[in-house]
């Protein structure tokens, strides 16, 4: 993505085990000026990836040698699920940023999910949309990627309205966040791994959401019209479906994101039966930056009147 290369770490143990740490550094600046992240804010969790799980000592070796890498700063915002091995290994120097994140447990398969995790608002809202005759289209090429964004767009008005923020500044944000091409060089490099659902009601596209499928389903993206998606419930079928074809395909989670201290996003997810989990980000800094632009954001926020 642009302002990021690879800087991917692979990490070799004494049996001989192999597993890697996905990381992005800033291009353009030197060793000591860069920052590195796994991942970098909206790009979704990082942490460790090995074949067989992840334990301590995979943990420790990684906290051990990102504290002697020459970057300003280093942050790591690791599987939810792996919160007590990162909790454990985590060094002094290294701060800890809360988080919270919903998952939904596919133990069982979706007709035991379905039945007996997803709440009875959850299955009336999915009756309704299909009562109504909400369409659902799934895009694994990139092709409604421009119906996405459109509905991106849309949300980043009525997020802006909410949180009382600036409409231009909103744009700008969530621009420079996820600028369309992101999503379309996800549907072009990823294959069968990039799914975007859409919905429509009557011929016109209410809701959309992307799921990044491997050996777990994440629910990384979505956007809606909330006039048309809301009545419809079209969201409820959204999930539905991904939901059904992350269990048939053997996927053991179905990730929700970050939730933060939302009530009514921790509501939407946990109608599905998705679970909060609390956890770290961990950030190792070689000067205070983090420290010292904290209140600068909290002082802008509080001068344009911003709610969280």
């Amino acid at each position: 993505m642009a302002g990021y290369e690879d800087a991917s770490r692979l990490y070799e143990t004494k049996d001989g085990r192999k597993f890697v740490l996905p990381l992005a550094r800033r291009r353009f600046l030197p060793g000591r000026l860069t920052t590195l992240a796994s991942l970098p804010s909206s790009w979704g969790m990082g942490g460790i990836v090995a074949a067989g799980g992840v334990n301590s000592d995979d943990v420790a070796a990684v906290f051990a040698d990102l504290a002697a890498r020459p970057a300003l700063r280093t942050s790591i915002r690791p599987n939810p699920l792996c919160a007590p091995l990162w909790v454990a290994a985590r060094p002094r120097a290294a701060a800890c940023i809360s988080r919270r994140a919903h998952v939904l447990d596919l133990s069982g398969g979706f007709s035991h999910v379905s039945s007996k995790r997803f709440t009875a608002s959850a299955r009336s809202g999915i009756r309704k949309a299909e009562r109504i005759g909400v369409v659902v289209e799934r895009d694994t090429s990139g092709k409604l990627v421009p119906v996405f964004y459109e509905l991106f767009q849309r949300s980043l008005d009525r997020w802006a309205q909410r949180q009382h923020e600036p409409r231009w500044l909103a744009h700008w944000r969530g621009r420079r966040r996820d600028p369309i091409r992101k999503f379309q060089a996800m549907g072009s490099m990823l294959g069968n791994g990039f799914r975007l659902w859409v919905a429509w009601v009557d011929g016109r596209a209410a809701a959309a959401i992307l799921v990044l499928q491997g050996p777990n389903a994440h629910y990384t993206r979505g956007a809606m019209d909330h006039d048309l998606a809301g009545p419809a419930h079209a969201n409820d079928l959204l999930h539905r479906m991904a939901i059904e074809e992350a269990c048939q395909e053997g996927c053991r989670h179905y990730h929700m994101g970050e939730s933060g201290s939302s009530e009514s996003l921790a509501r939407f997810k946990e109608r599905f039966g998705a679970e909060a989990h609390d956890y770290s980000e961990y950030d190792m800094e070689r000067l205070p930056i983090r420290k010292a632009t904290v209140p600068l954001r909290q002082l802008v926020k509080r001068v344009i009147g911003f709610k969280d």
